[in-house]
């Protein structure tokens, strides 16, 4: 029979770990160009690793928001359209207050989980889950 000490220690090599930070949560500056009429998201493979989100996800989310379509491009999102970089920013400050930061705790370390149809945000820190919708 493994001992008390042993079965803690592999408990906590088993839990997904969490920022000890008590700091804001920022975006990070977003590096975005207008070239002719296309807008190109320049560092978007940085600020999604940034959120600990899928890509495919932000852009989804963007793409709708703004009302334009987007396509990935060496770690870049290039929308069809001209975009103001103001626009852009309040759609992912919008994204993070949604689909990143718990609503109980205000901390961004939470992921998505897909259950049968429905998508739950669930908070690393506190344990908090909560739906999303479909």
């Amino acid at each position: 029979m493994e001992s008390y000490e042993n079965l803690v220690e592999e408990a906590y090599e088993q839990i997904k770990q969490v920022s000890k930070s008590t700091s804001r949560f920022e975006i990070p500056k977003l590096d975005i160009q207008n070239i002719g009429n296309r807008t190109v998201f320049g560092n978007f493979m940085q600020v999604v690793s940034y959120l600990r989100r899928t890509p495919e996800n932000v852009c989804k989310f963007l793409t709708k928001e703004l009302a334009s379509q987007g396509k990935f491009e060496n770690d870049r999102l290039i929308f069809n359209r001209k975009i103001f970089s103001s626009q852009i920013k309040e759609k992912l400050e919008l994204y993070v207050k949604r689909y990143v930061l718990c609503k109980e705790c205000g901390k961004p370390d939470t992921e998505l989980i897909k259950e049968d149809d429905f998508l739950f945000i669930h908070c690393l820190a506190c344990g908090a889950k909560h739906s999303l919708g479909r």
